[in-house]
């Protein structure tokens, strides 16, 4: 089947299943059919379709160097109209260029990403060179910026994004470009995507669409076999081939080219048209017997020396810049006419700024033709040429190719390229080119420096087994201490991410504890021996790096106490924090909080390195059993907690303040620890949902699918049931982007128990088990704790009262690995429930006094609450109601009472359902509607039925329960809506959901009429 399409010099050559003639003076080509292609047609029609019709879409093309990928990419563009095209296409020489692609590609939209909430506008603008940084960029607020950007030249009649030789472009286009096609929804975008066929694209483009062209058959063979004998026939002034090649001719070629389009049309030109006939034997070899690198090889080596010469510039520039490639050309001597030379050979197209070759083999030939010494030389020139440009990366890059051997001068400067590659959010490109630095350095100390910068580099850009390997080369080399302390520290990190949270946690404190003993002073501890003797000694041979070293064993200690979270092992934990509290030494607060602010005249740590500190010291203090100083130091840290965040202001959100982003929100992650052991669960949701806003808007590095953990967690514990499964959503389809295998259990862990509370047993049984499966090789304590949390709940709401309690009372005993404190903690309510519904009120009782000890520092009014709540459920029936009514009326006061809906609804139901059995039926009917619309609004099913069923008990007619307003909305929807809700601008929900301001627009559209509203107002109403 047979396409007609006509266009004008086809992007790449016109290199594919097309029948094509030259024409003009200039050897341009034009595209008179398609030949072969139907299915791959096809696709790209109903793509753009759907474009135009305002959905997002995308394809991947993939096949063999000439199989036709660019043809069809070219066909797509012509037929793309009304909607916008953008294009890019990958070259060789700048694949490790962090966003070079995405230059190309956005350069004629870039004005637009003024339309952009602020930091994604700002990451967008630096990825593209236009500003510099603030700050070092998040991979993720660069794509989320690029997706913005889509969204807004998608308007008004749709965009088409078409990136040829996608096996070329660099690491950081790549990750943003495949982040928004994964998120193309309703903004008509979308991404046609040709490359070849390796294991690497193969891998980045699994989640997409794609085609494979195969080779053609014998009769779309023979058109391109007819089409390339005209065209050569037509350039030699000669009669073609009127009947065409003869069948068995089109059979051996074929079979020998194995269909391949451009190797057909090659191979035609270099045929008599005897031959093609039938009537004179075929050369023996073929003429492609070397495949079409040898064809153009052959081409390139008749071609005068100076063409030659300046072929092998464009070659090696990459850009096509004709400016920068005549420049070379003639510095090298060559000829200022040998560009034209090789576009009347038809090598190359010349465009009005652009050298084009005619297919990226013949670019390949040209490479493989010169010697190492005239690359050199050519690469030389470049760098000069670069250089007085002012593209100092480039010219670092050219540099670097031109060196013969190690060079501290040119390992600087591409080093320096890969650290602002690495501020623009360009990690993995960034990685490249810190492991080639590291490869010219010749001082074995700053190459394992650079080794380990590189294993950073690489590990944030999403390729942990380079990373792996760069560390690895960087400890054989290291030998200051600090170095290997924070190589140390990178390994374990990588360990905590994705690997066993035990063998983290052994290996922090191992090199917190070596960091120590050879680079700290002795400070005044009371250790003696040849340890201390070792460290004071390098103390005193490097005074001023004590600082530093003071510094990386706190990180070390901090990095330790967050894996013995993980793995829940509190032995751990206090030895952490007797190693902390010797870092400098600072006396327990006093009781009294008006002298707390003065006790501590600590000068070498800054107020933050304090701050981390004291949450050490205080968690060791608490798990060793001196609860009331671990309070008292705990306390402490969260006094210097900010009430309010730079998040507020997210359009100055960026210069000085996004410096002080990353802090904050690890700050507020210890906070929210720190008030978890203190009982207080408003509090730590607080600080939990708080980071999760600041990391979100301010685009922290690397950490993202972390941070989103704290903030499910914490609005799931703030009644936000949906919002909390949003986030994890989020948090989950990030963390399995970026290899975060443990993250990813903490998502799953967090998304079976808001299935639980939901009823969803099919969801809530398939998250649990899929957490814990990670979670117990992995030990990770916290997030199979939770897993086995979500079980138990899911049966105790659904009426399973011996299940449940069987399953709640096994946190009780599970050790480290298996098992977590907090999590006992946090269970302790539904604990007790479930053992005085299943009869066990020994159980109930131990549970109610464990609760009382861990509370005793508490003073927030939930904590009180939901202990008051458990001591009415051991209570006798006399006091009991009175508890509850103490409990409702705490759960009520504050600003918070949204954030214990799903408690006081739970308080409700219990107290409602005492009434009732104490033939009180009249008072328990408010306290029974109020949990039954609380748990509807919350989609909490169970729960609800359960109200309304002992609504019925008290005398009540109830009306079936028809679908919660919430619940009719999509997760993208509810996260939307609740933001909005919150007063949050269009714009800002853009910049903290990683959506495009339409994306969020054309949701709104969707949810007011689902909920029955027209307005923000009624929307705020709604929801609170």
């Amino acid at each position: 089947m047979n396409w007609k399409v006509q266009s004008a010099a086809p992007r790449g050559g016109g290199h594919g299943a097309v029948l094509a003639a030259f024409t003009g003076a200039r050897n341009s080509m034009a595209v008179d059919r398609i030949s072969g292609r139907g299915d791959e047609l096809g696709a790209i029609e109903a793509l753009l379709k759907e474009i135009r019709s305002g959905a997002g879409r995308a394809l991947v093309l993939r096949g063999e160097p000439g199989a036709g990928k660019s043809t069809l990419l070219e066909y797509a563009a012509r037929r793309a109209a009304p909607a916008r095209v953008l294009s890019a296409t990958g070259a060789e020489p700048e694949s490790g260029m962090a966003f070079a692609a995405l230059h190309q590609l956005l350069r004629p939209v870039a004005g637009l990403a003024d339309a952009l909430p602020g930091a994604q506008r700002d990451a967008v603008r630096a990825a593209l060179g236009i500003a510099e940084p603030a700050a070092a960029q998040d991979r993720f607020l660069v794509a989320a910026g690029v997706l913005s950007l889509l969204a807004e030249a998608a308007v008004p009649g749709g965009l088409v994004c078409v990136v040829d030789d996608f096996q070329w472009v660099d690491q950081a286009s790549a990750d943003a470009l495949l982040f928004a096609a994964r998120r193309f929804g309703s903004d008509g975008a979308g991404l046609l995507i040709g490359t070849r066929d390796t294991p690497g694209t193969r891998q980045a483009l699994r989640t997409l669409p794609a085609m494979d062209l195969a080779g053609l058959d014998a009769g779309s063979a023979r058109e391109v076999l007819a089409a390339g004998a005209t065209d050569r026939a037509g350039r030699a002034g000669v009669a073609g081939v009127a009947a065409g090649p003869a069948p068995a001719v089109v059979d051996a070629l074929t079979a020998a080219t194995g269909g391949n389009p451009l190797a057909l049309r090659e191979t035609a030109g270099l045929l008599t048209a005897e031959q093609l006939a039938g009537r004179a034997p075929l050369p023996d070899p073929l003429p492609l017997g070397d495949g079409m690198a040898g064809v153009y090889g052959g081409q390139i080596a008749r071609l005068p020396e100076d063409t030659r010469l300046v072929l092998l510039v464009a070659a090696l520039e990459g850009r096509g810049d004709v400016r920068l490639i005549r420049a070379a050309g003639e510095r090298l001597g060559a000829s200022p006419d040998a560009l034209y030379a090789a576009e009347a050979a038809g090598v190359v197209e010349i465009r009005p700024a652009q050298v084009r070759f005619r297919h990226p083999l013949i670019r390949a030939a040209v490479h493989a033709g010169a010697g190492p010494a005239a690359r050199r030389a050519v690469h030389g020139h470049l760098a000069t040429l670069f250089s007085e440009a002012g593209d100092r990366d480039r010219a670092a890059r050219h540099r670097a190719e031109a060196a013969t051997g190690p060079d501290e001068e040119i390992a600087a400067e591409l080093a320096a390229a890969g650290d602002r590659a690495r501020t623009r959010g360009g990690y993995a490109d960034a990685a490249g080119m810190l492991s080639w630095a590291a490869e010219l350095t010749p001082d074995e100390p700053a190459r394992a420096r650079r080794l380990k910068d590189t294993a950073a580099a690489a590990w944030l850009g999403g390729h942990p087994g380079r990373a792996q390997s760069a560390l690895a080369a960087a400890r054989e080399l290291a030998e200051d201490p600090v170095l290997l302390a924070e190589i140390a520290q990178l390994s374990g990190r990588f360990e905590l991410s994705s690997g066993n949270a035990a063998e983290a946690l052994r290996a922090f404190l191992t090199a917190a504890e070596r960091a120590a003993a050879h680079t700290l002073p002795e400070d005044g501890r009371s250790t003696d021996g040849p340890v201390a003797a070792s460290r004071d000694a390098a103390a005193a041979s490097h005074p001023s790096r004590t600082g530093d070293a003071r510094r990386i064993v706190l990180a070390l200690l901090a990095d330790a106490a967050e894996a013995a979270s993980y793995v829940g092992d509190t032995e751990a934990a206090v030895r952490i924090g007797s190693r902390a509290a010797e870092l400098a030494p600072a006396p327990v607060p006093p009781a009294g909080p008006e002298d707390a602010a003065d006790t501590d005249t600590d000068t070498d740590l800054d107020a933050a390195d304090a701050f981390l500190r004291d949450i050490l010291t205080g968690m060791g203090a608490w798990h060793s059993g001196d609860t009331d100083g671990g309070a008292r130091l705990l306390r402490r840290a969260l006094a210097a907690v900010p009430d309010n965040d730079n998040e507020s202001n997210n359009e100055s959100n960026n210069d000085n303040n996004r410096n002080d982003d990353g802090r904050q929100a690890a700050h507020l992650l210890w906070a929210a620890a720190a008030a978890s052991l203190l009982g207080e669960s408003d509090a730590a949701a607080r600080h939990g949902a708080r980071a999760g806003r600041v990391a979100k808007v301010s685009g922290m590095v690397g950490t993202l699918p972390v941070v989103l953990e704290n903030a499910a967690t914490a609005e799931r514990m703030n009644s936000n049931i949906a919002l909390s499964t949003a986030l994890s959503q989020e948090g989950l389809a990030l963390a399995r982007e970026t290899g975060l295998d443990n993250s990813a259990a903490a998502h799953l862990a967090n998304l079976a128990v808001c299935a639980a509370v939901r009823g969803q047993e099919d969801d809530c049984r398939a998250y649990a088990h899929e957490a814990l499966a990670i979670a117990i090789p992995h030990r990770l304590g916290l997030r199979a704790a939770v897993a086995s949390y979500a079980l138990g709940l899911l049966d105790l709401g659904l009426g399973r009262h011996d299940r449940a309690h069987e399953r709640l009372m096994a946190l009780t005993t599970a050790g480290p690995g298996a098992g977590h404190p907090v999590v006992v903690w946090g269970s302790t309510a539904d604990r007790v429930e479930a053992a005085v519904a299943a009869g066990d009120h020994t159980a109930a009782r131990a549970a109610t006094g464990f609760l009382q000890q861990w509370s005793a520092h508490a003073t927030s009014p939930r904590a009180r609450a939901v202990l008051a709540r458990c001591e009415a459920l051991v209570a006798d029936d006399g006091t009991a109601a009175a508890l509850l009514r103490q409990a409702l009326e705490l759960l009520g006061t504050g600003d918070d009472r949204d954030a214990t809906a799903y408690d006081r609804a739970r308080t409700a139901l219990l107290l409602g359902e005492r009434l009732r059995r104490g033939r009180r039926a009249g008072e328990a009917r408010p306290h029974l509607r109020d949990a039954a619309e609380t748990f509807r609004r919350l989609g909490a099913a169970p729960w609800e039925r359960r109200a309304q069923g002992e609504l019925r008990a008290a005398g009540e007619t109830t009306e079936p329960a028809g679908p919660a307003l919430l619940g009719t909305l999509t997760a993208q929807e509810l996260r939307i809506a609740r933001l909005v809700a919150e007063g949050v601008s269009n714009k800002d929900v853009a910049a903290r959901l990683f959506l495009s301001p339409r994306t969020v627009e054309y949701h709104l559209y969707k949810v007011y009429p689902k909920l029955g509203i027209t307005s923000r107002t009624e929307l705020a109403r709604l929801l609170r």
